[in-house]
């Protein structure tokens, strides 16, 4: 969240809306680059914890091998469809000639650091299973750090705008890389870096894609979602694109605790899952749930209240800054709602249900939002624009109650075969 949150804040002090949009109209590049190393890093570390559960140590370790090594190929193949396909790639995300400019030195970069980023994600997910979740932190937080003190040096000691901002990311994500590497090679009893390892089972490929691949979907539909909410708001004007820039930037401080708290809480759930311990099992999502929710109305409380202030942070223009305090506060009114579905979401990843996870990721800011924008854009304009999110997102979380009461109600389907 910081390495987005810091390109939006440095290079908003520019005071240049077009080259906030620029910025703004690549983010679902980050998104997808997340979503592919999803693929390899939570389908791998839902796997590799039921496995620690059933004591199966020797093939937890050579799935991290296969999920690290596939997550370099696939990060690759991507860099190179980004460069092949760049003009595709811009059109689609909404660029449009008074932001080409800027968007595509930010785009070129970030299709650089793709590898860094995609391979990143299979360590910093799979160390946790082994309780090794302050190692993950730090080698997460090494490069972060290095990336705030780097932005303003590149954008404005370099000045190279845009492309400062890209390049920033990949010496943080490089250091990122070693240093989770390093965590796993010398400090994990388990898990290992060794492509001579990399061989498994059939039958754990399939294991690992079956939760990676729902995983990766749910940043898809971030990316999808952002793509959709740009594209409707440029002809509105840059201004417009460059105030949801920062509003989303800022609601997403919320969104990643909550994140981070589910993330948490996988390994425990895939775990007692594996070992078949249901009071155990049940207490763990119901305590997730009442923490997460409560946690999201908490933190969304305190910054609505200080919206303004927080947006004016970023820019000057009062236009844009209106802008993003509105969309921030309709943005948060629904965030214990997003609590919830994130909860659901990673249950149904760890318990080894890929089917609802599926369900869950393709809706609140895929198919459901898809839908909802469609229709409030068409009866109410850009007011249907700003609260089609937070209809989603009510919608998306009535969907996940559902599916829990089905896995863990009175005839739960996730507990009767035990």
């Amino acid at each position: 969240m910081i390495y987005n949150l810091t390109d939006t804040f440095f290079i908003a002090q520019t005071q240049n809306a077009n080259l906030v949009a620029g910025i703004t109209l690549c983010t679902p590049l980050f998104s997808m680059m997340l979503a592919l190393g999803d693929m390899f890093g939570l389908g791998g570390s839902s796997a590799i914890s039921r496995l620690l559960g059933q004591k199966k140590y020797g093939l937890a370790g050579r799935i991290n091998s296969f999920c690290f090594y596939a997550a370099l190929l696939l990060g690759a193949f991507i860099m190179a469809c980004l460069f092949v396909f760049k003009a595709q790639g811009l059109a689609l995300l909404g660029v449009t000639p008074s932001t080409y400019r800027y968007a595509n030195a930010y785009y070129e970069i970030m299709a650089i650091a793709s590898v860094l980023i995609i391979v990143a994600l299979v360590p910093m997910n799979t160390l946790r299973t082994e309780g090794l979740a302050k190692q993950s932190m730090l080698g997460t937080v090494a490069g972060t750090i290095l990336k705030i003190f780097l932005d303003p040096l590149f954008i404005f000691g370099f000045h190279l705008g845009a492309a400062g901002a890209a390049w920033a990311t990949v010496v943080g994500y490089s250091v990122t890389d070693i240093i989770l590497i390093s965590y796993t090679n010398n400090r994990a009893r388990y898990l290992q870096v060794n492509i001579r390892h990399a061989k498994i089972p059939l039958a754990e490929i399939k294991d690992v894609l079956l939760i990676g691949l729902p995983a990766s979907v749910t940043n898809f539909m971030t990316m999808l979602g952002t793509a959709l909410m740009n594209n409707f708001l440029i002809v509105y004007g840059a201004n417009r694109v460059a105030g949801f820039g920062i509003a989303i930037k800022v609601e997403t401080i919320v969104i990643m605790v909550l994140v981070g708290f589910c993330f948490g809480s996988q390994a425990l759930i895939g775990y007692n899952y594996g070992a078949r311990n249901k009071t155990r099992l049940k207490k763990i999502i119901q305590f997730d749930l009442l923490v997460n929710v409560g946690m999201a109305f908490v933190i969304a409380l305190g910054l609505m209240a200080i919206a303004p202030a927080l947006c004016g942070l970023f820019m000057k223009n009062q236009s844009v800054v209106q802008t993003a305090s509105y969309m921030l506060r309709w943005f948060l009114i629904t965030t214990p709602f997003i609590g919830a579905t994130m909860v659901f979401t990673t249950m149904f990843q760890s318990i080894n249900e890929p089917l609802d996870a599926f369900v869950m990721s393709v809706s609140r800011q895929g198919v459901v939002f898809a839908v909802v924008i469609v229709i409030m854009a068409h009866l109410m304009g850009y007011q249907g624009i700003v609260i089609s999110q937070p209809i989603a997102d009510v919608i998306t979380a009535l969907v996940g109650l559902g599916l829990y009461y089905r896995q863990f109600g009175p005839k739960g389907k996730a507990i009767k075969n035990w």
